[in-house]
């Protein structure tokens, strides 16, 4: 079972700074069948202008991964972490017991992002925050993990739930395969090009939520940019 969820139908907000959309129930937007897709919580899609961002808040028990699609991102938080993650890098914040952080695009053009919550596994553990840069050859025509809580993915930043964040780049034609199994919950996203998803075509920044679907087969129409979540009910 695939749904297409188009683009143009997320719920969202525009705040001028930020422009925002929603793919689950998230702040004013509600939906009461889309409050989450097994234990993906929020996938919200992002535009920053530049010079401005989210001010220090406070989050806890969610694994928080951030997805730079264009711009950079800088992150600084109350445990004295401060970086930036620039596009196609990933950056990972487990908010554990309790952490206060800001989120500010510095540079002098817009910043896109997905942001993707995950909800844990585990709880009562100290936060902590990472970021790590993920060459884009390395993903060329196949999936990779970039955050993971799955034993044996050594290289991807870690997470602490069961589930996995993955990307992909392929050119027009090309196909990628992901084995996810029938008792998964998927979720892809392409950032940018048109693809197919098992037969069914997505746009670019729509939404595929999968279920019951032993293998994920992703032909590209036109070079394309994809993120994927594979996560447990």
């Amino acid at each position: 079972m695939i749904e297409r969820r188009p683009f143009d139908r997320l719920g969202g907000a525009n705040h001028g700074w930020l422009d925002a959309k929603h793919h689950f129930s998230f702040a004013e937007y509600f939906d009461p069948s889309r409050l989450n897709w097994g234990a993906l919580r929020v996938w919200n899609d992002d535009t920053i202008a530049p010079g401005t961002g989210f001010p220090p808040h406070p989050h806890a028990d969610m694994e928080i991964v951030t997805y730079v699609r264009e711009g950079a991102i800088t992150h600084q938080d109350n445990l004295g972490n401060k970086g930036r993650t620039a596009a196609g890098d990933v950056q990972v914040m487990s908010a554990g017991t309790g952490i206060r952080h800001s989120e500010y695009n510095l540079e002098p053009g817009i910043t896109r992002i997905f942001q993707i919550w995950i909800l844990p596994d585990r709880r009562g553990e100290q936060p902590s925050w990472g970021s790590k840069p993920f060459p884009k050859a390395d993903r060329s025509g196949q999936f990779i993990t970039l955050a993971s809580g799955i034993a044996g993915d050594d290289d991807a930043l870690p997470i602490r739930t069961d589930a996995r964040v993955l990307g992909a780049t392929l050119k027009a034609g090309e196909t990628a395969e992901y084995r996810l199994g029938s008792e998964r919950y998927g979720y892809l996203v392409p950032a940018a090009g048109q693809v197919e998803v098992n037969g069914v075509a997505l746009q670019t920044r729509d939404g595929a939520a999968i279920r019951q679907e032993e293998t994920i087969r992703v032909t590209a129409l036109e070079d394309a940019e994809i993120v994927l979540v594979d996560a447990a009910g």
